[in-house]
C-alpha cells in the first residue's frame, strides 16, 4: 500500500475536483461514483437533452445546481466565516482552478443584485453596508435597469459584485470528469461500508454529500430540498441576460443564472427529509418571483423541474479535514458546493501532502 494512493467517494463536483487536484500532485487515485440525491429518474428526457443515468446518479446535486461562485451576492450579517471562505475559494477559481477545462463552462463574469420593493432594497442595503465593513465593498446602484435592460420597470435599487462567476453546472463536472480520465483516475463502483474503498489505498476522502453520515456516523449533515427551474429561450424572445441577476422579491431570494440556451431559476430550500420531487408549490413560487424579476421570461420554454439534496451542517459551514489517520472528509457545502470546490480540493491536498512528508 502507497501513501501515493487515494480514494474518493463521490463523484460530484466536490469529490472530482478533490480527485484531480490530487492527480495533478502525482497520487494514483480512485474515484467511486455515487448514487441519490436526484428528482429525475435516470434514462429520462429533460428538457430535450438524453441524460446519462451514470452521471445523474453520481453527480447528485450537482447536477440540479445554479453553479454560482458569488460569495458577496449570497452573503448575509452573521455569516462572515462563510464570507471568508466563499471569497478564497472565489480568488482560486480566478488563479487556476478553471485551467485545463473549455473555457465555455463560465457562463457569466459579474453578478447583479436587487430588490423589487423598498422592504427589500432596504435588505440589500443592509448587506451592501456590511460587506463594506468586512472590507469587501460593491457598487451600489440605484439606476439597476441600465445594467440590466430587462429587469420589470420600478426595479431600481440593487449592487453589482464586478469578480463574481457563473458556471454551467453539468459542462463544468463533466469537465473535470474528463481531466479526471486524462490524468489516470480509475473509475469505481458505489460503496456502502467505508472499508469497502479502503482495499490498495492508504487514504480515503469521503465526498458523497448527504450520504456522509452513513459511512461515518456521528457527521453533522442533513438534506435540505431545493428546487431549480431550466427555462431555454425561444426565437422572438428577448435575449438571455449576461450576468447572473439574485432578487430579493417581498422577502424571498430568487437567482436567474444564463446559460447558453436560456436561464437557471432557483432554488427554493425547505426540510423535506429526502424527498426530490419538485412540488406545484416550489415551481410555482420560483416562476411567479422570476418573472417579477424579469417579465420577459414569461415568453420561454419551461424546459425542466428538477430537485436535489443540499448537504447542510448545523452552522452552515463544510465540514472538511481528518477524521484519523486514514479518513479525510469533505461534505457539508451547502448551497455552496460549486463556489467552494477550489477551497476544498486545497485544504483536502495539505492535509495529504502533510502526511506524506
Amino acid at each position: 500500500m502507497s501513501k501515493d494512493s487515494l480514494a474518493v467517494i463521490g463523484g460530484g463536483v466536490i469529490g472530482l475536483a478533490v480527485a484531480r487536484r490530487a492527480l495533478l500532485d502525482g497520487l494514483s487515485v480512485r474515484v467511486h461514483r455515487t448514487l441519490g440525491g436526484l428528482g429525475v429518474p435516470p434514462g429520462r428526457r429533460r428538457g430535450g437533452e438524453r441524460s446519462d443515468p451514470g452521471n445523474m446518479g453520481s453527480w447528485g446535486a450537482s447536477w440540479v445546481a445554479g453553479g454560482m461562485l458569488t460569495p458577496h451576492s449570497e452573503g448575509w450579517p452573521g455569516e462572515e466565516q462563510l464570507l471568508q471562505l466563499g471569497l478564497e475559494s472565489l480568488r482560486l477559481w480566478h488563479a487556476g482552478f478553471l485551467d485545463g477545462l473549455p473555457a465555455d463552462v463560465v457562463t457569466a463574469r459579474e453578478s447583479l443584485v436587487v430588490g423589487v420593493d423598498r422592504a427589500d432594497a432596504t435588505d440589500l442595503r443592509t448587506v451592501a453596508d456590511w460587506l463594506s465593513a468586512q472590507g469587501h465593498p460593491v457598487t451600489v446602484t440605484t439606476t439597476a435597469r441600465d445594467t440590466e435592460p430587462l429587469l420589470a420597470q420600478g426595479i431600481r435599487h440593487g449592487f453589482l459584485a464586478a469578480d463574481e462567476l457563473a458556471v454551467d453546472n453539468r459542462k463544468l463536472v463533466g469537465a473535470l470528469e474528463a481531466h479526471c480520465e486524462q490524468l489516470g483516475v480509475q473509475w469505481a463502483a458505489p460503496v456502502e461500508r467505508l472499508d469497502d474503498a479502503r482495499d490498495g489505498v492508504e487514504t480515503v476522502v469521503i465526498a458523497n454529500g448527504i450520504d456522509a453520515p452513513a459511512l461515518w456516523p456521528g457527521l453533522q449533515v442533513r438534506p435540505v430540498k431545493g428546487e431549480v427551474l431550466r427555462l431555454r429561450w425561444r426565437r422572438g424572445c428577448m435575449p438571455v441576460p449576461q450576468r447572473v441577476v439574485r432578487a430579493r422579491v417581498h422577502g424571498r431570494s430568487v437567482y436567474l443564472v444564463p446559460r447558453a440556451d436560456g436561464v437557471v431559476v432557483g432554488a427554493t430550500q425547505y426540510e423535506h427529509g429526502r424527498d426530490t420531487a419538485p412540488s406545484v408549490t416550489g415551481v410555482r413560487e420560483l416562476l411567479d418571483d422570476a418573472c417579477e424579476v424579469m417579465p420577459a421570461l414569461g415568453e420561454y420554454e419551461l424546459a425542466e423541474c428538477a430537485a436535489g439534496l443540499r448537504p447542510m451542517t448545523p452552522d452552515n459551514m463544510p465540514i472538511v479535514g481528518r477524521l484519523d489517520d486514514h479518513t479525510l472528509v469533505a461534505t457539508g457545502h451547502g448551497r455552496s458546493g460549486f463556489l467552494l470546490a477550489p477551497w476544498t480540493a486545497e485544504r483536502i491536498a495539505a492535509e495529504l501532502i502533510g502526511a506524506r512528508a
